[in-house]
């Protein structure tokens, strides 16, 4: 598995959300961009949508088998936080909001949300507003 290219292809996803958000429906350039944005998205799947539909399937196995996997596009959150930059680019957060709702057992009083974070590639469980999991990276455990 290409982590990098998994991540740089994310962090094209998140640039162009990003860049159709901050323009208003009716730009001229709204058409265009979001576009862009749907042939970024079906290139990701196209590309990294076999492995990563196996890696959340995994999770959701794991976690929350009651919960449908959806499509990995759905796992990419609506806006991220930059909290750095590393070799690769930026270092990226979320706020606890973000994700893709999944019920879990032992936190059925919670809204648990699944949410992919790029460079490093990692999938965060986010459980309330102080709680939080990462619940898969690609680094081997020795």
């Amino acid at each position: 598995m290409n982590t990098k290219a998994i991540d740089k292809a994310i962090l094209e996803i998140i640039e162009k959300r990003s860049e159709l958000n901050k323009i208003d429906y009716n730009d001229e350039r709204y058409d265009d961009v979001e576009d862009e944005l749907h042939e970024l998205e079906d290139d990701f799947i196209d590309e990294h949508g076999e492995v990563m539909e196996e890696i959340l399937g995994d999770v959701h196995d794991e976690l929350c088998p009651d919960s449908d996997v959806l499509s990995p596009i759905s796992y990419i959150a609506d806006s991220y936080i930059k909290t750095g930059e590393n070799e690769n680019g930026p270092e990226l957060d979320v706020t606890y909001n973000q994700g893709v709702y999944v019920e879990i057992d032992d936190y059925l009083h919670k809204e648990t949300k699944l949410v992919i974070i790029p460079n490093p590639l990692r999938i965060l469980l986010n459980i309330d507003r102080n709680t939080r999991e990462i619940i898969w990276n690609n680094n081997p455990v020795a």
